[in-house]
């Protein structure tokens, strides 16, 4: 399989996963397999998953060209599923797990998944290809719950007011007219720097395909599935969904805010699941040149500790 498209910060996530030859290391979202296929040069085994069935499709064709056996597994599964599946493999603990978060860019580049507004197409945007569509929420929702999504998942301040000509629109079947509604409410100028629909389209994105649930689950499940000294990388495109990974490594390493704000916060190490928490990590210049999709990405890494699972998990 010839990927189609530059991995974002691979270099930096190869350096956090800090694979060895023989090791078993998780790729949460297979996509276009550019993570998967610098981890199988190094030697490891990789479990790999997606619930686009367009990219298993495509990792099959490149698996059964692979040594037998197989160091490249695929799990046509949700990541929020990776223990359950994982078992059913016979794989109870990993050595590494990583997450590159959201839409891929041969999602972004199908214009009939629906994912864009840069080419005209079916409003669809289901990762899974199954399932209700964002055709089928705008054109079915109340308008309270359309303002709410665009509020909480595209932080649209005028939420109330794009939802209110979505439901006067209806029916909308395409990427182009939700676009134009977007754009028709909120007065947009060609030529403006962002155009107002990005945040409408992320909203209802993260919706249709539950994308923070998934996140939160899937943070659950690299807890569970981590061995000890097992490394996590978790790559993201946008601040609700870094805010969350965040959010996460602060509590699972014992530094969850207590007491007294003037008081400097000490981590519970005796606590803690995992260590080693990275700061936030930003593509270089020159990597933004090369591939401008990661202008916009983080890299969090963390490593597992050998204490118990938390029972919050």
């Amino acid at each position: 399989m010839n990927a189609p498209h530059i991995p974002v910060l691979l270099d930096e996530v190869i350096a956090a996963l800090a694979p060895q030859p023989g090791e078993v290391m998780v790729d949460a979202t297979f996509g276009a397999g550019g993570y998967t296929r610098a981890l199988l040069d190094t030697g490891a085994t990789v479990h790999a998953f997606d619930r686009d069935p367009d990219a298993i499709s495509a990792g099959r064709e490149w698996a059964e060209t692979q040594e037998n056996p197989p160091r490249l597994v695929l799990h046509a599964r949700r990541f929020s599923e990776m223990v359950e599946s994982l078992g059913e493999a016979g794989v109870e603990r990993v050595d590494g797990l990583t997450m590159d978060i959201g839409v891929s860019s041969m999602q972004l580049d199908q214009a009939g998944r629906g994912f864009a507004f840069s080419q005209d197409g079916p409003l669809d945007m289901r990762m899974s290809q199954e399932g209700d569509s964002a055709a089928d929420f705008l054109n079915t929702a109340d308008e309270s719950d359309i303002a709410d999504v665009l509020f909480q998942y595209g932080e649209e301040r005028q939420s109330r007011r794009v939802a209110r000509a979505v439901v006067a629109a209806r029916p909308l079947e395409t990427t182009a007219q939700f676009a134009h509604v977007v754009r028709k409410a909120l007065g947009y100028r060609p030529g403006a720097p962002k155009d107002p629909a990005t945040r409408s389209f992320q909203a209802v994105r993260i919706h249709v395909n539950a994308e923070l649930e998934e996140l939160d689950a899937g943070l659950r499940a690299a807890e569970r599935l981590l061995c000890p000294e097992g490394r996590l990388a978790v790559v993201s495109f946008h601040s609700l969904e870094d805010r969350i990974v965040k959010r996460f490594l602060r509590e699972a390493s014992g530094g969850n805010a207590r007491g007294s704000r003037h008081m400097p916060l000490m981590p519970d190490q005796n606590n803690a699941v995992f260590s080693d928490v990275s700061k936030a990590i930003r593509a270089t210049d020159q990597e933004i040149d090369r591939n401008p999709r990661s202008r916009s990405a983080t890299l969090r890494s963390a490593r597992r500790t050998s204490a118990p699972l938390r029972e919050v998990v």
